[in-house]
């Protein structure tokens, strides 16, 4: 046997010893034990149908990198169970291959199973079909219920356990959740929601799959589930049985957007901050709520309202890209927290107060001490002596200091590069700068002028419960006979119609006469749409499109809460004459002839190309499908689809659904508070927000898997109106790069790939601004920094150096801090 034999046989060795033996997984009030090894956590979440199946294992990679141990998932029921006993585990929803990519990694997994998740995910997971089962009553003690979720968290188990993928078979899954966040929403449940979590605890138990089971949010869990902490901050948090490690299942790194609503930002100062004070309080597992947070396509986004980027501000972005520097300076800050982690989860703990503001926190063992000093102030920096040594701690910061000598990290000193993305134009070959397009209308005469439908009922219909899920769009129809001795014949009528907060467009007598929808943070609100009419003798037809914007995915009860429309709808004569029409014949029709009939699908479009008109294009016409054919973009950058001009509907790719789109719903302008963000202080969804005045979603992601070589196909309905003549295809890519951080710290710009090209400002000092916008200031070193880098960074992909006096000069300020901002390949603002 040659040596390459001998070393191949090694390796074979070695993955199968990793991936078969058994681990031992257990806890104690200070560290989960793996193996007889006292572990703190850190994990991040990445949802598997977010993103794409050949995204995982770059997105995995680099939470590695980043320095997780684990990535933890939810498991969408209603992505797996569409409908009742039919399973879909293909694709973006092929779980195990996705665990399993964990494990290649050599990454522990997290498995939420839940299977309610919230998430802002369509119905907070549950598929809708278990709404409409007779006798049904979701997250209580019913039979009903919890037959069917029973089934399926077995479902996944027995799945899970075939690939001998628990810890206790020798996988990756050190933890396993059931429910989520029940505790929040407990209480108007009763007796039943009592006894349905102790239920919820004994079927898991029941399960046997060796390794603990968690309960998010649930204080005092029911044996022998362990309570877990969600939100922004965790380290006041205590689990109720002192035996319980201090978990935080959802350390928040953002937040969500609905439509209406500006883009979020929470700082990696704060972020850090969060963290390191968890552990400085004896944290022992901490998870990223999202660390990816990806793209809800198709119908997924719950809400309602929710967008369809669901990019949560998270340490990797949307579409994968590190997200700098809130990725990196997490990174720096894991890299040391697991230097210390023996100290951590053995050590004695000695609080010392430093001053009125810095507080001292000492891990001590017989080898070895480490030390936290924390800063809570949210206005006051502070300098302390400590062990005979001065530390500047700013407010709102923690430092760490491994040996308790020297200061290894502080979460508000960033010494990580700021990545500026920008978006960049197609440049496939023969790309032409505007897409030709073909249109074809969407046959709504059917409904709006005929009023045929598929059932009739005497009344008014929920629409989770008459369109199953199956589709955004429900008309509901009904027609008036009026005589002539009517006395609304001859009067002003108003058709006033009482809708849940989603969408509705109403047609009478076959004419359009207008469309209502929530304001930004009414969108649970019921409104009313109102309409003048003119009835005519004889039969009268009233066609409302009612068209949902994801289903309520929280709160008590929020699968009771209602969508579409609701009664009454009423025709008012002057104001005080009022029939109503609820308990009219209604006739519904579920979804658009053109979904139905697959308009978007490459081949149903091939076959009915000759209905695709090239020429005139029309604009501004509402329920209209558009069609162009486009080349994928050059290299290996992500792929977004730019639709600025477009009022709202829908977007395929090559048949892929990529979601809702909706461009023409600008964020509020009354969001963006302030222009300047403190990193300090408490963190809120409200905080930070930007980009007020513009669209909510412009952009769009296309993963690279939807695309193929040749030719590809954009297929759109438009449901309000809009221009496509503006639509275009780009890459996201590193524009721009900047440090900002203090004297000492050795730092590194990348353009990744791509060289620097140019040094567009540095200084040294105290200069003011922020990355793109930098200035100097009069106390900045008179050396010049830019000539310095120019000659050390230009025409690489990267360079590193430490920031010193002797390389800078001397600047007339106490805190010195280089800023620096360097443009990546040829690109300029």
């Amino acid at each position: 046997m040659n040596i390459f034999n001998i070393l191949f046989s090694v390796l074979i060795f070695s993955f199968i010893l990793f991936h078969s033996n058994a681990l031992n997984v257990t806890h104690d009030s200070r560290s989960i034990i793996i193996d007889g090894n006292h572990r703190i956590i850190l994990s991040g979440s990445i949802h598997y149908p977010r993103s794409t199946a050949q995204m995982w294992p770059d997105l995995i990679r680099k939470a590695k990198e980043g320095g997780l141990d684990a990535v933890e998932t939810y498991v969408f029921w209603n992505a797996h169970e569409p409908a009742r006993r039919q399973y879909d585990f293909n694709g973006n929803h092929d779980i195990i291959r996705f665990l399993k990519t964990i494990q290649d990694q050599g990454l522990y997994a997290i498995l939420r199973i839940g299977p309610y998740t919230c998430a802002e995910w369509n119905y907070g997971g549950f598929p809708v079909w278990l709404h409409n089962m007779p006798g049904v009553s979701l997250r209580t003690k019913n039979d009903v219920f919890m037959n069917e979720m029973k089934n399926f968290t077995t479902l996944i188990v027995d799945m899970v356990k075939k690939e001998k993928l628990f810890a206790s078979q020798g996988g990756n899954i050190i933890l396993a959740q059931v429910e989520n966040e029940y505790g929040n929403v407990m209480d108007p449940y009763g007796d039943d929601g009592k006894s349905y979590i102790n239920w919820c605890a004994q079927m898991a138990d029941s399960l046997d799959i060796g390794v603990p089971w968690i309960m998010c949010q649930q204080v005092a869990a029911p044996k022998p589930m362990l309570e877990t902490c969600n939100g922004w901050y965790c380290d006041e948090y205590k689990p109720k049985d002192p035996n319980t490690p201090k978990m935080w299942t959802e350390n928040w790194t953002g937040w969500f957007k609905s439509w209406g609503g500006a883009d979020p930002l929470r700082t990696p100062e704060d972020l850090a901050y969060s963290v390191a004070r968890f552990f400085q309080k004896g944290g022992t597992l901490q998870n990223y709520y999202m660390y990816h947070g990806g793209t809800n396509f198709g119908r997924t986004s719950g809400g309602p309202y929710i967008t369809t980027t669901y990019d949560y501000n998270a340490p990797l972005d949307e579409y994968g890209n590190l997200n700098q520097p809130k990725w990196g300076h997490l990174k720096q800050l894991h890299d040391v927290l697991h230097s210390i982690e023996h100290t951590l989860t053995n050590g004695d703990i000695i609080n010392e107060k430093l001053s009125n503001l810095v507080m001292a926190t000492i891990y001590q063992t017989k080898e070895k001490s480490s030390c936290f000093l924390s800063n809570t102030n949210t206005k006051i920096d502070a300098n302390v002596n400590f062990g005979g040594i001065k530390f500047f701690v700013p407010a709102w910061s923690i430092s760490i200091l491994p040996d308790c000598r020297e200061e290894a990290y502080n979460t508000a000193k960033v010494s990580t590069q700021t990545s500026l993305m920008v978006k960049k134009l197609n440049k496939a070959e023969d790309e032409p700068s505007s897409l030709k397009w073909t249109w074809r209308p969407e046959l709504i005469e059917s409904a709006s002028v005929q009023g045929r439908g598929d059932v009739s009922l005497n009344k008014i219909v929920d629409q989770k419960d008459m369109a199953n899920d199956a589709s955004d769009y429900l008309w509901y129809m009904t027609s008036i006979d009026v005589a002539k001795n009517d006395p609304m014949l001859n009067g002003t009528v108003t058709l006033r119609v009482n809708d849940t907060g989603h969408v509705l467009h109403a047609f009478f007598n076959g004419e359009y006469i207008g469309s209502q929808w929530s304001k930004y943070g009414n969108n649970n609100v019921t409104y009313v749409f109102e309409r003048n009419i003119n009835l005519s003798l004889g039969k009268n037809l009233i066609s409302l499109l009612s068209v949902t914007v994801g289903f309520k995915n929280y709160g008590p009860m929020f699968d009771l809460v209602g969508a579409g429309i609701t009664s009454p709808i009423e025709l008012v004569l002057n104001k005080n004459v009022v029939k109503d029409l609820s308990s009219n014949k209604w006739t519904y029709k579920v979804g658009l002839n053109g979904i139905s009939n697959k308009f978007f699908d490459i081949d149903c479009a091939s076959k009915s190309s000759s209905k695709w008109v090239s020429d005139p294009i029309p604009i501004y016409r509402n329920f209209t499908w558009y069609k162009t054919t486009f080349k994928a973009p050059l290299e290996n950058k992500p792929v977004v689809v730019d639709l600025l001009g477009l009022g709202k509907g829908m977007a395929w790719v090559n048949g892929h659904n990529l979601g809702r789109y909706w461009p023409s719903y600008i964020a509020d302008k009354q969001l963006c508070k302030t222009k300047t963000c403190d990193y300090r202080g408490r963190y809120s969804n409200s905080k930070c927000v930007s980009k007020c005045g513009e669209p909510t979603q412009r952009w769009y992601h296309v993963p690279r898997s939807f695309l193929k070589d040749g030719e590809n196909t954009l297929v759109l309905f438009e449901e309000f109106g809009g221009n496509p003549s503006g639509v275009q295809f780009q890459t996201v890519e590193i524009g721009s790069i900047c440090i900002n951080t203090h004297e000492g710290k050795e730092v590194k710009l990348s353009c990744q790939d791509r060289p620097i090209s140019k040094i567009k400002f540095a200084s040294f000092g105290s200069p003011q601004g922020v990355c793109g916008s930098f200035d100097k200031s009069e106390y900045d070193s008179k050396v010049d920094a830019l000539s310095i880098l120019e000659k050390e960074c230009v025409g690489k992909e990267s360079c590193s150096f430490k920031i010193t006096e002797d390389k800078f000069g001397t600047p007339s300020c106490e805190v010195k801090k280089l800023a620096v901002e360097a443009v990546c390949e040829d690109f300029t603002f």
